[in-house]
């Protein structure tokens, strides 16, 4: 990442990012739900900006904590990597994440009760489980938009992939 990013006349600041890939022994996936002033709805892993010095690894476990209660995942590898543009808090910024499989033995595990003041503090509007079937044709705008996609090939044996710059869909 470069020190400043221009896209669409905007200065974007970069931000490094996490996230977790919480897969259930059926293959869903946990996602939250967001609605930003600039990209619209859309449906996310748990996960989120690094704090000055953290590993993605770190970063990940921390933001899946804070976001779903859950002190007891370990990360497994890499899924993929992707960068985007979306608005935060005011400011442009060019996100790069690292999305790590996380898998787990419960099926369907339920968030934690103390999560409530992380959701409103970073606009968490919803969250559940979505099967591959209902991540191969969303209804709904993922990021990143490629999601079904990169779960389906890795169940098929792929490695973790890079995205590369993925531009938002129009509002």
């Amino acid at each position: 990442m470069t020190d400043a990013m221009i896209s669409g006349g905007l200065r974007r600041i970069p931000r490094p990012a996490a996230r977790a890939a919480v897969l259930d022994p059926d293959g869903a996936v946990f996602l939250l739900r967001y609605d930003n002033s600039e990209v619209g709805v859309h449906w996310a892993m748990p996960g989120g900006g690094l704090d000055p010095g953290e590993s993605p690894r770190t970063g990940a476990l921390r933001e899946v904590r804070e976001e779903t209660g859950w002190a007891d995942l370990d990360l497994g590898e890499l899924l993929c990597t992707w960068e985007h543009d979306f608005t935060r808090a005011g400011v442009p910024v060019r996100q790069h994440e690292h999305i790590y499989l996380a898998p787990i033995l419960e099926r369907r595990r339920a968030i934690g009760p103390d999560v409530a003041a992380a959701h409103a503090e970073d606009g968490i509007l919803a969250s559940r489980w979505w099967s591959p079937a209902e991540l191969a044709a969303p209804q709904e705008a993922l990021w990143p938009p490629q999601l079904g996609r990169v779960l389906a090939e890795h169940v098929a044996g792929g490695d973790g992939v890079d995205l590369g710059f993925v531009p938002n869909e129009p509002k």
